[in-house]
């Protein structure tokens, strides 16, 4: 069941600004104890792409010190979706 839904930034069409520390801050100020990241690539691509990847471990990493999973991290796109858990990623 969904908790909560935060917005934790806006991009452009290529890219968008994601801060672990800040993704991290607004979990622990809201007591979560997971999280399930989620964005769309307007592409309409949904693979995921170095990026995401490598911003997707570092908030792993970091939760996983203060006790706060990541279930999955899942992109949008027109073509349909993509999980990064399903993929081994995470």
């Amino acid at each position: 069941m969904l908790i909560r839904d935060e917005n934790m930034g806006d991009g452009s069409i290529d890219q968008a600004a994601i801060y672990t520390r800040e993704v991290i801050k607004r979990a622990m100020e809201l007591g979560s104890a997971a999280l399930i990241l989620v964005h769309n690539h307007p592409s309409g691509d949904p693979s995921p792409s170095k990026q995401d990847i490598e911003i997707t471990r570092q908030i792993v990493e970091a939760g996983k010190r203060l006790g706060i999973s990541v279930h999955d991290h899942i992109i949008i796109g027109a073509q349909g979706h993509s999980s990064l858990r399903a993929q081994g990623l995470l």
